[in-house]
């Protein structure tokens, strides 16, 4: 049941990842909003080429960070019951998605990226995949990585030439399924995001605020053990028990 889960969580995650990743970075002046080597790279061809856009770029990076800080300060509020973080930390993914969504249909039509409305509209988005990414190393650390899929990719071409080769060692397979699963759904996000934005604008960040709420409504799956009750042993010397 817990292997189910994290390949249906893992598969949420990307998907959400691909989608509001691409939607950002055709609606907001190529900006990456799920993680920041991207914007670094943009940041340094359009510094060579005297290009526009560059504040939005500048901007996301310390909303990432602090939208990572803050996922980290609600994880050690919860740090008693480890899995309990999890749903707060969706609730605030969900938040921030939702203030990018409201402030990207405030602004539509996007036609200037150094604006306040489009600066803030990506802001909030990289905060919200800010979250995402620190999940992925507080309450999802058995799971693939979802935002970035490079690791993934190298790590499945990896084992599968192992596997090509005559290994057949049980971890291969796992480690397929554990890293496919992510990619697969992050490029079919990828891919519904650029035509959903093309369709209905920022309106279809509802699907992926659909998909986390649907996330903070699911049953956990992992939860405390609850406590057994202890073993009883009688004492030969005078019948008692402990």
């Amino acid at each position: 049941m817990r292997a189910r889960n994290d390949i249906v969580q893992g598969m949420a995650a990307g998907f959400i990842a691909g989608y509001v990743d691409t939607l950002g970075f055709v609606a907001l002046f190529g900006l990456f909003t799920a993680h920041v080597t991207g914007n670094f790279v943009l940041i340094g061809a359009e510094l060579a080429q005297s290009g526009h856009g560059l504040l939005i770029k500048w901007l996301a990076f310390p909303a990432f960070i602090v939208a990572v800080a803050l996922t980290r300060l609600v994880a050690r509020a919860c740090n008693r019951h480890p899995r309990h973080a999890l749903r707060p930390i969706l609730a605030l993914q969900a938040f921030f998605l939702a203030l990018c969504m409201m402030l990207g249909l405030i602004a539509s039509p996007l036609r200037n990226a150094d604006t306040l409305l489009p600066i803030l509209t990506g802001i909030f988005g990289a905060a919200a995949m800010g979250v995402q990414n620190a999940a992925s190393k507080l309450v999802w650390a058995n799971l693939a990585p979802t935002t970035v899929m490079t690791g993934n990719v190298t790590q499945v071409i990896v084992d599968l030439v192992d596997f090509l080769c005559g290994e057949r060692d049980p971890a291969i397979g796992e480690r397929l399924i554990k890293f496919i699963w992510p990619i697969v759904a992050f490029g079919t996000g990828a891919i519904s995001g650029a035509m959903a934005y093309v369709q209905w604008s920022f309106w279809a960040l509802l699907l992926p605020l659909f998909i986390l709420l649907m996330q903070l409504l699911a049953r956990p799956v992992d939860r405390q053990p609850a406590l057994q009750t202890a073993t009883r042993i009688r004492d030969p010397t005078n019948g008692r028990q402990y």
